[in-house]
């Protein structure tokens, strides 16, 4: 039974970030919505942010289970939207929250474990502990970067495919430099 609670308040917690800002929620907000009281509550977490926490890690933790290679880089930042485009709404009021540094901590996380997945399975492809530091923190912070600027703008571009052609381009640039 408890597990079945904690997937409740979870499921709701995320369904309400859907429909209004990160602190405009409350715990009253999601017993009343769940149909517990608030002790039920409590006990699976210490408060909101607590429980904003549990769901990115474990969004995180999907992610990375399933994607234990990355076939390029153009598919690692389209394995780190997967949960921002599913939840659109959810994460632009999680990341114009107080909580926003629990957001790119975790965000940080994903772009690194991408970027080093696939230099690390990547064919043909030989470096040196020095060099492969230097590209891992590169790409990892163009993705960050990326991402962040996205949401800034109020995810209005397909970033994907911006992505997908700005690393089309570069190796066209690197073919003819």
């Amino acid at each position: 039974m408890p597990n079945f609670t904690k997937k409740a308040i979870k499921e709701t917690f995320i369904a309400l970030l859907d429909e209004r800002p990160l602190n405009r929620i409350t715990v009253k907000d999601i017993v009343e919505t769940c149909g517990i009281n608030r002790n039920s509550f409590y006990y699976h977490f210490e408060d909101l942010p607590a429980l904003l926490e549990e769901i990115i890690a474990e969004q995180v933790q999907e992610l990375i289970s399933d994607h234990p290679t990355v076939n390029s880089l153009e598919d690692g930042f389209d394995a780190a939207l997967e949960f921002i485009l599913k939840n659109r709404r959810a994460v632009l009021h999680i990341y114009n929250s107080l909580n926003r540094d629990v957001f790119e901590r975790y965000l940080m996380d994903v772009c690194c474990y991408l970027v080093t997945t696939y230099l690390e399975t990547a064919e043909g492809l030989e470096l040196d502990d020095e060099d492969r530091e230097m590209l891992i923190r590169y790409h990892k912070c163009a993705c960050f970067g990326h991402i962040i600027d996205w949401l800034n703008s109020g995810m209005r571009d397909d970033i994907s495919t911006y992505f997908h052609r700005l690393y089309e381009r570069k190796l066209g640039w690197e073919r003819f430099g």
